[in-house]
């Protein structure tokens, strides 16, 4: 009963990861247009760099999420490896309920505040280039959302695997 639900939302985290992967391609256009700038005309742009720290930004947050759906961020599992898969699953669901799960949801909740006070005064960076800002911060909320959709589905995971370890031990 819960695989259909925490594949569903996994599956949001991928396409969201498919798609947004896509962002490195503005970005490596801003760089080489600003090495070109720079080195051979020399005439450095005042957007350039800080283009792509917005864009490289969102690139690693959207990823955070992406990452976790396929298991790619570090972990140190030295302990956890031997012990059996119900064990594994415990020990998942009680640091997910108690670190990751309050993180995120304090997070996504400030992020979302945050970006609703950035759009509502309209806010730009202030730098020489000036620009508005507020949609980046939109979208770093909405990064949060999707971490936090993955550890729901994370959560749900544990969840059934304890429920399937449970009914093989029973006669």
């Amino acid at each position: 009963m819960l695989e259909p639900l925490y594949q569903n939302l996994e599956n949001i985290v991928r396409k969201q990861g498919d798609v947004t992967s896509f962002l490195v391609y503005p970005l490596l256009i801003i760089v080489v247009y600003e090495v070109f700038m720079r080195y051979v005309f020399n005439a450095p742009t005042t957007w350039g760099f800080e283009a792509t720290t917005f864009l490289y930004g969102l690139h690693y947050m959207f990823g955070l999420s992406y990452a976790d759906v396929h298991g790619a961020h570090v972990k140190v599992d030295i302990f956890t490896s031997l012990v059996s898969k119900k064990s594994q699953a415990v020990l998942s669901i009680i640091t997910n309920l108690v670190f990751f799960m309050p993180v995120t949801i304090c997070l996504t909740l400030w992020g979302i505040k945050y970006a609703y006070t950035a759009t509502k005064g309209l806010e730009v960076n202030p730098t020489s280039w000036a620009p508005p800002i507020w949609p980046l911060k939109i979208l770093m909320a909405l990064c949060l959302v999707f971490l936090l959709i993955q550890g729901i589905a994370n959560l749900l995971k544990d969840i059934n695997i304890l429920k399937q370890q449970g009914r093989k031990v029973l006669p």
